[in-house]
């Protein structure tokens, strides 16, 4: 049985502040809103269950989204047609990113934001991701491109930074001359 989650909206405090580093074991309540959320996230990428449950597209989600302040993302990335990987990581933290700097082209979007937002946000090309599993083992994913910018976005909520905060209110948009728009 499908059951939507309660995605909080940016108004909400929580999402303007820092969280707290998750620790091990994981509550199995945790690991239960992770694979509702992977699930949601899923279905809002699917045409079909997108319309029946009525969601919003969107391919990542962080733990404050759901009230719950500590450093927890999980992300569904869909890397060709019907086919995903999804990515949980609990402690994330970037150790290394490319020169290169990209946005993407149509802006970035976000669950807690229920508006149109326009605008650039500069992101890097290439990052390398650190965290952990769900079962306190340490991983790394080197991600690149929307999977890169999907991380990025997600770890600024563990910080309390939506995405409109990036962007230059006196450079709102960029040209191909200044930087990659994918």
């Amino acid at each position: 049985m499908f059951k939507k989650l309660n995605i909080l909206d940016e108004k909400e405090k929580i999402l303007h502040q820092k969280s707290e580093e998750a620790t091990f074991p994981l509550p199995q309540e945790y690991k239960d809103y992770i694979e509702r959320a992977i699930q949601e996230l899923t279905y809002s990428q699917i045409e079909e269950y997108e319309k029946k449950y009525d969601l919003r597209p969107g391919m990542g989600l962080a733990f404050p989204q759901i009230g719950i302040a500590k450093r927890i993302i999980i992300i569904v990335h869909e890397y060709t047609e019907g086919k995903f990987n999804n990515y949980v990581v609990v402690n994330p933290k970037i150790i290394s990113y490319s020169d290169e700097m990209i946005a993407a082209e149509e802006g970035e979007g976000c669950l807690s934001v229920n508006r149109e937002v326009e605008g650039h946000i500069k992101r890097y090309a290439r990052v390398t991701v650190e965290g952990y599993d769900t079962e306190g083992n340490k991983i790394r994913i080197r991600a690149r491109e929307e999977l890169s910018i999907a991380f990025q976005h997600e770890i600024d909520h563990l910080d309390g930074i939506l995405f409109y905060d990036r962007i230059d209110p006196n450079h709102p948009f960029y040209t191909e001359q200044e930087i990659r728009l994918i």
